[in-house]
């Protein structure tokens, strides 16, 4: 099969699952991400913490990668990575970014927008401790984002911190832990027919939620 822009104009799914009426979705969008996180899990979607993380370069040009959620409240939604990788120097320069959550077995999304914070380092430390021990020395072993010769050095790496850390706590590097995204937007997506989606939209004005249904 050849991709050409005929077949990918011609592809495309009809939604058909599900609505969504502004009465029926939460007043606290939190709430509501919840309700809908459920739904995914009970519905056995594949990764439904998988979510688009969308940063900015110091030239403003936009950048974007899979992250995974590791924690939501009425805060705001958390992850963790290297603070040394171009994320995480895209966030020190400009600590605003977008969330996309996209669960396709329910024809629903999920945008957030927000400020972004660093969590502190207790709850970071506290975090990596459940992480699993290869994980942990994966985060110590590679330099994130940095140009690297091949992967055998890499697994090289990994294999030294192994050795050198079995039988022992492995502690948390300094460059390594979370962030926050308190949201001021977040917008609920159900698919419908014909494209006319249901969009029903919260922005954060003066501390209080506001909802609004927008056109698709």
């Amino acid at each position: 099969m050849q991709v050409t822009n005929e077949f990918l104009q011609n592809l495309r799914q009809d939604y058909k699952g599900a609505t969504l009426d502004a009465s029926d979705v939460d007043n606290n969008p939190i709430t509501q991400f919840k309700k809908w996180f459920d739904d995914a899990v009970t519905a056995q979607v594949y990764e439904p913490n998988v979510m688009t993380l969308a940063t900015a370069d110091k030239s403003g040009r936009p950048d974007a990668r899979i992250v995974l959620l590791k924690g939501v409240d009425d805060d705001g939604f958390r992850f963790f990575t290297n603070y040394l990788s171009a994320k995480g120097k895209q966030l020190k320069r400009n600590p605003y970014a977008a969330l996309v959550f996209f669960w396709p077995d329910l024809e629903r999304q999920v945008r957030i927008e927000g400020v972004v914070e660093k969590l502190d380092k207790e709850t970071s430390e506290a975090y990596f401790i459940t992480r699993p021990i290869a994980s942990q020395i994966g985060a110590v072993a590679s330099p994130q984002s940095q140009v690297i010769p091949d992967r055998a050095v890499l697994e090289e790496r990994f294999e030294d911190l192994k050795n050198k850390s079995e039988g022992k706590l492995i502690t948390k590097p300094a460059h390594w832990g979370g962030y926050i995204v308190k949201p001021t937007r977040i917008e609920f997506w159900q698919g419908r027919r014909s494209r006319l989606h249901d969009r029903i939209n919260f922005e954060l004005i003066k501390g209080s939620w506001v909802k609004n249904r927008l056109a698709p």
